[in-house]
């Protein structure tokens, strides 16, 4: 691999102020319309994201994580098709504060991929199959930054190296079939922060790479975010990878927040019944675990969206039901340490752990 991964070699901005948030979600909702009805996919999810931090989004597939990304960059279908509710409130470079839901869509086309970008979490399916790599990449730059083909085509070939691409400049006028898997993930990343984004959205960044490459992109992306404020959400199956990178932890459950907090309470005493069964799910490499200790499958699945249960939607697959969790849904309770969870029985579940 050429190079090494550094974030000198592309030009950065001065660091940002790690207490500034940049991003305010609030009650965010996207309502997708079907033959069958309306199908909630993500419901009323609130959260802030300050600048150099790196929130990470935890739950199964169908649990809302990708479509709340992609309704924060407003990528999913218009309306009538899709409805957003809420609000995306975005601070830019400027100072300015605009609700992203509400921006016409040429103002919106000026933030997407420049102030805020996303890699995307299958790299076959979002690069253009008939342009070459340089290209893509150089198009975002000449877009947002106004600058010269030739000087956009060289800043690309400096990304191509910075995210260890091998013959880096070699590679700007390959197509996409051309790469492997875990190359066409990478020149992704390197879109993504070709314009140096105040919020990047990583949607399974690493899903593609082996554990050698992947270890080389997460501390790259450390590294970039160290040297430049800039806030992730890391949206992620691997809970290594979240106690690896995230600062703090939102983990979702039929489109919902069922807990959230700092990485390493949740991650070490989980109060949702939830949280615990993605826990108990991941094998144990240390020498006393191996072999004695069976994994713990969550049973179950994740319920219909067109047909919610009318409590807790997990309470079908939990152990620690109750008739009451049938009833209704639980609220956002405030637990230890700024902590929020979603259970009726958070407070039995956190003594049994002590």
């Amino acid at each position: 691999m050429q190079g090494t991964l550094s974030p000198a070699r592309v030009a950065m901005p001065a660091a940002r102020t790690a207490a500034e948030a940049v991003l305010n979600v609030r009650d965010l909702s996207v309502t997708f319309a079907t033959e069958k009805g309306p199908l909630v996919a993500v419901r009323e999810v609130s959260f802030d994201l300050r600048a150099g931090e790196t929130l990470a989004l935890v739950g199964e597939s169908g649990s809302g994580k990708s479509v709340t990304s992609l309704a924060i960059m407003r990528l999913t279908p218009s309306a009538p098709r899709v409805k957003l509710g809420g609000s995306v409130q975005f601070t830019d470079g400027k100072g300015r504060t605009r609700d992203l839901l509400t921006l016409e869509a040429d103002a919106m086309r000026g933030i997407r991929g420049n102030e805020i970008s996303m890699i995307f979490q299958e790299p076959m399916t979002s690069l253009n199959p008939v342009h070459r790599i340089g290209d893509q990449i150089a198009e975002a730059i000449t877009f947002h930054e106004k600058t010269g083909t030739r000087a956009a085509l060289e800043r690309a070939a400096q990304l191509l190296d910075q995210v260890g691409i091998p013959d880096a400049r070699r590679r700007l006028s390959a197509y996409p079939h051309q790469l492997s898997g875990g190359m066409r993930q990478r020149v992704m990343i390197a879109m993504a922060l070709a314009c140096n984004p105040r919020v990047l959205i990583a949607d399974e960044p690493t899903t593609a790479l082996d554990v050698t490459v992947q270890a080389q992109i997460l501390e790259l992306l450390k590294e970039l975010q160290s040297a430049t404020g800039m806030a992730v959400i890391f949206v992620t199956h691997n809970l290594g990878v979240v106690a690896e990178v995230a600062d703090r932890v939102m983990v979702m459950y039929a489109g919902a927040i069922v807990e959230r907090g700092d990485v390493v309470p949740v991650m070490t005493r989980p109060l949702m019944p939830y949280t615990q069964g993605l826990l108990h799910s991941v094998p144990r490499l240390d020498p006393e675990a191996l072999g004695r200790e069976p994994l713990e499958a969550i049973p179950g699945n994740v319920p219909d969206p067109l047909r919610q249960p009318p409590g807790c939607a997990f309470a079908p697959r939990c152990r620690h039901v109750e008739p009451a969790c049938e009833a209704a849904m639980p609220a956002l309770e405030e637990a230890d340490g700024g902590r929020q969870v979603r259970c009726r029985r958070w407070r039995a579940i956190d003594e049994a752990q002590r």
